[in-house]
């Protein structure tokens, strides 16, 4: 069994993306690693350099920064790096710069890979999610968060990344997936509020025109984190390669758990999800098997 990784990349300095920490969180479980390296104005290809991994190859793209319509540029560039895995890779493990696979379920993940392998049925592997807010302190809670992604998929080149890279789709239909424990952490809202806003307001721009984002994104230095809807203090561990980081976090922002922006409908729902166990109308990308 063969395994090659895959990431995009682009201003990670600018923006702050744990990309190095985030690439070597899978790096044991890959035979290879490629990663797609967006045209930066940062320090982003010297930063990748420090990874200095044989397993790691980087290749170079310019992105179209004239689509703006549904973030497909992301789709597009991860489709990029897919495309670039030789045919001799059994699996593909897909990560985002901004997050990072728990060691602790590397085991998991390789026994799903093994016990799968030769299985027609399944086409990827779906992990769960766990979404930090504000510091490393808090994760978010609300049903708005996903709690589950394909981030490993079978090396067939029909599988293309879908709408703004969330997920991945096989002739325009969801991919039959088995389900894993598996955890990744997702630190996309972890950042000084500085980054933060500098992200969001150029993250719009994959989704809208000038006129939409003068109108509706707020000409503020700092990022206000004090919006969302659900917060709960985080209890378990971070993964080993965030370690570092996580020691030398150099802003504070004020959080607080019990306060709640939930409406009423999503109490209720919240409410019997609590009951049940099972999230009403949950969006699902996938087809478990």
């Amino acid at each position: 069994m063969k395994v090659c990784g895959f990431t995009f990349v682009r201003n990670a300095v600018k923006f702050d993306y744990p990309v190095l920490e985030s690439i070597r969180s899978v790096l044991p479980l890959c035979d290879h690693f490629i990663i797609n390296a967006g045209n930066s104005d940062d320090g982003t290809n010297d930063l990748l350099q420090l990874l200095n991994d044989p397993k790691v190859e980087i290749i170079h793209s310019v992105w179209n920064d004239a689509l703006r319509e549904g973030g497909q540029v992301l789709a597009i560039e991860t489709n990029k790096a897919f495309d670039h895995i030789p045919a001799e890779y059994d699996w593909a493990i897909y990560i985002q710069a901004d997050e990072v696979l728990q060691e602790d379920y590397h085991d998991n993940i390789r026994v799903a890979m093994k016990a799968y392998q030769h299985d027609s049925r399944v086409e990827g592997l779906l992990l769960k999610y766990t979404h930090f807010y504000g510091t490393y302190d808090y994760i978010a809670n609300s049903r708005k968060w996903y709690r589950n992604e394909i981030r490993i998929i079978k090396n067939e080149k029909a599988i293309r990344s879908y709408k703004d890279a969330q997920g991945f789709r096989k002739e325009g239909r969801k991919l039959n997936v088995k389900a894993i424990d598996a955890y990744v952490y997702h630190y996309g809202w972890v950042k000084d509020p500085v980054h933060q806003k500098a992200k969001e307001k150029s993250f719009h721009k994959m989704w809208h025109n000038d006129e939409w984002i003068e109108k509706n994104i707020k000409e503020e230095e700092l990022f206000d984190y004090s919006k969302v809807d659900s917060i709960q203090r985080f209890t378990g561990k971070h993964p080993q390669v965030m370690q570092n980081r996580i020691a030398n976090k150099n802003w504070i922002v004020q959080l607080h758990p019990e306060m709640k922006r939930l409406s009423f409908k999503s109490k209720l729902l919240q409410l019997i999800e609590q009951i049940t166990g099972y999230r009403l109308f949950e969006y699902k990308n996938y087809r478990k098997i």
